[in-house]
């Protein structure tokens, strides 16, 4: 061990750099740590000298990570979650917290269980700030380096959804899938056959850091591959293209029950097996450490779906 290196690096280096590659913003970060800009600029400073690398460089108006930055802050986020479950080591009151939770999950996920999160920051935790960032910009790897506490997100239970060790998924809600067209659609009155689903254009959902839907493949080995028209980036969305199309959307029978883009749509049972699908919660292992996350974790898996 390098005691002397050591020395040389303080708690304040590693919570200024960990803000910082949370907000990539001087004055943001400073409004966190309750210092003033020139504060954290003079700490990072000593900390690129200290590591030998830039940790920033400047892309515009904004700041970047270096590449060593983005690969340390895993490491950095583990570290403080560390501390701060030694340093809160007394029982958590969640009435009594003035820090920040935050979370990321698809505009339609939150719709569902909008009701829980909404009791969650009125009734739990009053004095606490609820951040919720969409996943298509905080995903996985903002979980790894503590930039979210939780991720909540459908996906298929089939198969494993990453290979990450270091993250923990738990399932809060079992589901089904469905699929979804307009009134109007030929297929609206009759019964929807593999034949029919495989004849006609789909709306996809992007999604780039999951594997590809079991059920996609299970429907190409066992039946035939279908045809993505479209492409978008949520729920809601396909939703409101199918009001105005004869395209096809398969997406989470709970989420089509309570989704105000879903109402007035015709709503038909899969015609092949596609394996099991629902919502889990996604953490870093190396968060639990810390007292807040672990109760917001309890809280979690008792979520309830919005009425």
């Amino acid at each position: 061990m390098d005691i002397e290196g050591l020395t040389r690096v303080g708690f304040k280096h590693l919570l200024a750099l960990h803000v910082m590659l949370d907000t990539c913003n001087v004055t943001k970060a400073a409004e966190q740590l309750s210092v003033t800009p020139s504060s954290v600029s003079k700490t990072i400073t000593q900390l690129r000298e200290i590591l030998d690398d830039e940790l920033f460089f400047r892309d515009g108006t904004s700041l970047t990570p270096t590449p060593y930055a983005v690969e340390i802050a895993p490491l950095i986020h583990s570290m403080l979650a560390s501390m701060n479950g030694l340093l809160n080591q007394a029982r958590f009151e969640p009435s009594a917290f003035e820090g920040r939770f935050s979370l990321s999950m698809r505009e339609s996920t939150f719709e569902l269980f909008a009701h829980s999160l909404a009791k969650l920051s009125t009734d739990y935790i009053p004095k606490a700030k609820l951040n919720i960032m969409t996943k298509a910009k905080f995903g996985f790897g903002a979980l790894h380096s503590g930039q979210v506490d939780f991720i909540i997100l459908p996906h298929d239970v089939s198969q494993p959804p990453t290979n990450t060790k270091e993250l923990v998924w738990e399932v809060v809600l079992q589901d089904e899938l469905v699929c979804l067209m307009s009134p109007e659609h030929p297929l609206a009155d009759v019964e929807l056959t593999v034949e029919h689903y495989l004849n006609s254009q789909h709306i996809g959902i992007a999604e780039s850091e999951l594997s590809r839907p079991y059920f996609e493949q299970t429907l190409r080995q066992q039946h035939g591959t279908r045809e993505v028209k479209i492409v978008v980036p949520d729920f809601g969305a396909a939703a409101v293209m199918c009001h105005q199309s004869e395209l096809l959307f398969t997406c989470s029978k709970h989420w089509a029950d309570v989704a105000r883009q879903a109402k007035g749509l015709t709503v038909k049972t899969l015609p092949f097996e596609y394996g099991k699908v629902a919502y889990s919660v996604v953490w870093n292992r190396a968060s639990i450490n810390d007292p807040a996350v672990q109760w917001l974790c309890t809280y979690l898996r008792e979520l309830e779906v919005s009425p």
